[in-house]
């Protein structure tokens, strides 16, 4: 029996602009799918690439969806291409019958703003019972944020840690300073030191990861589900960020981690509730060794129909039973 595929485009503003390493960003672009299954029922997905993010693109998501539209066997919504991990996601999360979520609560991470800017809101982020901070690194020139880092830690109470984001901006050089200064001090992990494509770079993170005490966390360098299990295989020994809206088979590449006792981290890709719904509900189901999760970017856009639970110290698991996708899907008709 046949499944029937929608879909549908959006193209939502930030309430305000993002700065990472990659550059400026001011909206969110991506893809609604409806499915209703053979047995009459409805589910949804979201497909929403991250420019520059690996080899996934939403203009190629959408040509998909486009030959997808109407009636479609479960053979061809399978063999949709794995680079196209967002909307391989997409149609899993709209595919499968709902899951219970299970009842608990998880540590969320308080994402700090880059430059300056984090030395005023880590106090009120502390203040509201934050104790995992991640601050995005790699936007200003290195020696200046270097020289904000011990200002930062001190802004943050005993006990603390901080996750240091630079989503690959640094060289080796400045890698290797940044990875010394934080050794000594109360820094997590490291996330994408240095970029994930190019010469070398399997073996220079490899190498960064033997030379220096603290972690490093892979994110750009986990694009799809081919590059969990490469890094297993290459006995990778720090942390591994998970964006599970981005990682199509979710749940198997997850299975492989944890039968590897992996260190994982679970993150948002800044997409809206529907999205967050099905990536939390991965994470929620982690049964590995706990880490606090990269969500709490909300409240993220101009009309807050779209987000997903504001950012709160702990998300559970009530705040995914209320995220409604059908009223998500109605919103952007």
């Amino acid at each position: 029996m046949d499944f029937r595929l929608d879909y549908r485009r959006y193209a939502l503003p930030f309430r305000r602009t993002i700065r990472t390493a990659r550059g400026a960003w001011d909206r969110r672009e991506g893809l609604y799918v409806r499915l209703e299954r053979p047995d009459g029922t409805v589910g949804f997905g979201e497909a929403a690439p991250v420019p520059g993010f690996g080899a996934d693109s939403l203009a190629e998501a959408e040509r998909e969806c486009e030959a997808l539209a109407g009636p479609v066997s479960a053979a061809r919504l399978a063999a949709v291409p794995e680079r196209l991990g967002s909307l391989r996601g997409a149609l899993a999360a709209a595919t499968a019958a709902s899951a219970p979520v299970p009842t608990r609560s998880l540590a969320v991470a308080a994402l700090l703003s880059a430059g300056r800017a984090a030395l005023t809101e880590a106090p009120a982020r502390a203040e509201a019972g934050f104790r995992v901070f991640k601050w995005k690194v790699g936007v200003g020139a290195a020696d200046d944020e270097m020289a904000m880092l011990d200002d930062l830690l001190a802004a943050l109470p005993t006990g603390s840690k901080l996750r240091l984001d630079a989503n690959g901006a640094w060289h080796r050089r400045a890698a290797e300073q940044w990875l010394a200064r934080a050794s000594d001090r109360p820094v997590e992990f490291v996330e994408q030191p240095v970029a994930a494509d190019g010469k070398g770079a399997r073996d220079l993170l490899l190498g960064l990861a033997g030379d220096y005490p603290v972690p490093i966390g892979l994110d750009e360098s986990v694009v799809d589900e081919g590059d969990v299990g490469r890094w297993l295989d290459d006995g990778w020994p720090g942390y591994f960020i998970v964006k599970p809206s981005l990682l199509g088979d979710a749940p198997a590449s997850v299975s492989r981690l944890a039968a590897a006792d992996a260190r994982v981290v679970f993150s948002s890709a800044l997409e809206t509730a529907m999205g967050a719904r099905a990536a939390l509900g991965v994470a929620f189901a982690w049964t590995g060794r706990p880490s606090a999760l990269g969500f709490g970017v909300w409240p993220l856009f101009a009309d807050p129909r779209f987000d997903g639970p504001a950012a709160a110290p702990f998300l559970h698991s009530d705040d995914l039973r209320r995220i409604d996708p059908a009223t998500l899907w109605n919103a952007v008709s």
